[in-house]
């Protein structure tokens, strides 16, 4: 359940959101866990509830959506350093 800041290209479409967003708040776009990647700015992340039917398409700022289920899941199997390979 991390914590939230909106990143700049964010905060500029969307003013009106708080500086932090706590982890486990409903409005939390990171969800259950979060796997930051080494650019800081990109993550592989959970969702909201009325994210969900947005994964899996171009909805986001770049970072990639998953169920919660599924990032708690990814989570537990890594460790920091594990290599990521991004493919289209």
């Amino acid at each position: 359940s991390p914590a939230w800041s909106p990143p700049p290209d964010v905060r500029r479409d969307l003013p009106h959101l708080p500086d932090v967003i706590p982890g486990g708040d409903p409005s939390n776009p990171m969800g259950a866990a979060a796997l930051t990647l080494d650019d800081g700015l990109t993550a592989i992340h959970g969702t909201t509830r009325g994210m969900r039917a947005s994964i899996g398409r171009a909805a986001s700022y770049g970072c990639i959506r998953m169920r919660n289920e599924d990032i708690v899941d990814l989570f537990q199997r890594v460790r920091v350093g594990t290599p990521v390979v991004m493919m289209r």
